[in-house]
């Protein structure tokens, strides 16, 4: 018991760096670039509107990392803490945390598992990876 109320200050601990630390969900969420800071607002600019969609895949992808991280260390510190305690002895407002953090995790595996990785924009115009061609060569 003793040995897992340690482990759950630590993890509590790494959640509260964690979430502070820059690479917090609302941190990274606040890094945005604007298309206009790339070229002109009206301005055709075909690598500057790759490296644009480029950026925010990125950005997108950092800040659901950001949030899986966060979500991972606040489930593992509910079970923790209700393995201490004991799972009957856990109040209502904890066991639905735990389970809306689980139902979200489910969610998102699911996500990840039924879309696969998507094709990605290259700059020679095509889908897909680059290394897609190697074998056409």
């Amino acid at each position: 018991m003793d040995a897992l109320e340690v482990f759950q200050k630590r993890v509590n601990a790494i959640l509260a760096d964690f979430v502070s630390s820059p690479g917090g969900e609302d941190k990274v969420e606040a890094q945005r670039v604007s298309r206009t800071s790339l070229s002109g607002q009206n301005a055709g600019f075909a690598e500057a509107d790759g490296l644009f969609a480029q950026y925010n895949r990125v950005h997108q992808s950092l800040v659901t990392l950001s949030r899986s991280l966060s979500d991972q260390i606040e489930y593992l510190s509910l079970g923790v803490h209700a393995a201490a305690v004991g799972f009957d002895n856990v109040d209502d407002d904890t066991r639905r945390r735990f389970h809306e953090i689980e139902a979200r995790m489910d969610a998102e595996r699911e996500k990840t598992q039924v879309e696969g990785k998507p094709e990605q924009p290259r700059s020679d115009g095509k889908t897909g990876s680059a290394y897609d061609d190697l074998g056409d060569s």
